[in-house]
């Protein structure tokens, strides 16, 4: 697990309702149980401030960093995606985009990776298509520099021609087969956490299955029921998810608050 990408799960999942930011201590007592050292934390949160996705700041128990506004927005949308609190119906019509060719490889895999994060697939090199308008494509494109066109379209041949239009922009079937897979390793990991485990345990346990799980949301763009295939892996898998998230929730927010209180409670007897 790299540290930046486990800050963003930290983030996201603990620290956002909690005001959205922490001090650099805690920041790397609640990495440790994940295996992550503290040098690469201080790194990862280095870089997430050049990127702007952290600011830092002065907190009364030592120096820490909150999220910033373009951060909050990803991380509300992830979250939306990760419980499904914010599915919508879908009206029958797709969001077209058509991008002049970004000038580098490395560039045009980091905006092929930020598109399939908003829910897009692509057609061709430069044609990406979405059921769901992405709220800050338009901003993700002008920051990177790429000229586009953007339309909303209808399929002629109404469900049967969208199903094909989905066909040929994601691989349903190797996303079916991640979700059987997803499953397969959390079952037996998930088995070993019980009422006997410790705060810490749970926590890390928790911490890994939401790690896995936000993989999905740069692979599956959670498509309309009326486009996915019948018996979709994906909706036993998203079952499997909520249920052992909501179990090691309560502890997980144990050992958080444990952390944050460790941490206030060591500055406060160093400010003595």
């Amino acid at each position: 697990m790299q540290a930046r990408s486990a800050l963003f799960d930290l983030y996201g999942d603990h620290l956002r309702p909690r005001g959205g930011r922490a001090p650099v201590a805690a920041l790397v007592k609640l990495l440790a149980p994940l295996g992550i050292a503290p040098p690469a934390v201080r790194t990862a949160v280095s870089r997430m401030v050049r990127q702007g996705w952290l600011d830092p700041l002065r907190l009364a128990s030592g120096p820490g960093y909150s999220i910033t506004p373009k951060a909050a927005r990803r991380l509300d949308e992830a979250a939306a995606r990760i419980y499904r609190t914010g599915r919508v119906g879908w009206d029958g019509r797709f969001d077209l985009l058509v991008l002049s060719t970004a000038t580098s490889r490395r560039e045009r895999q980091r905006l092929a990776a930020n598109l399939s994060f908003l829910g897009y697939g692509t057609l061709d090199e430069q044609t990406w298509v979405a059921t769901r308008p992405g709220e800050d494509v338009d901003l993700l494109l002008d920051e990177a520099g790429v000229r586009y066109e953007r339309f909303t379209a209808s399929h002629a041949a109404g469900t049967r021609g969208a199903v094909e239009v989905v066909r040929r922009a994601w691989d349903l079937s190797e996303i079916g087969r991640a979700y059987e897979q997803f499953v397969a390793e959390q079952r037996p990991l998930l088995a070993k956490v019980t009422t006997r485990s410790d705060d810490e345990e749970a926590y890390a346990a928790r911490f890994r299955l939401v790690h896995a799980w936000r993989t999905f949301l740069f692979r599956d763009p959670q498509l309309p029921p009326a486009l996915l295939p019948e018996r979709w892996p994906g909706t036993a898998a998203a079952s499997f998810f909520d249920r052992h998230a909501a179990r090691l929730r309560p502890a997980a927010d144990r050992y958080v608050e444990q952390c944050l209180d460790a941490t206030n409670r060591t500055a406060r007897q160093k400010g003595r």
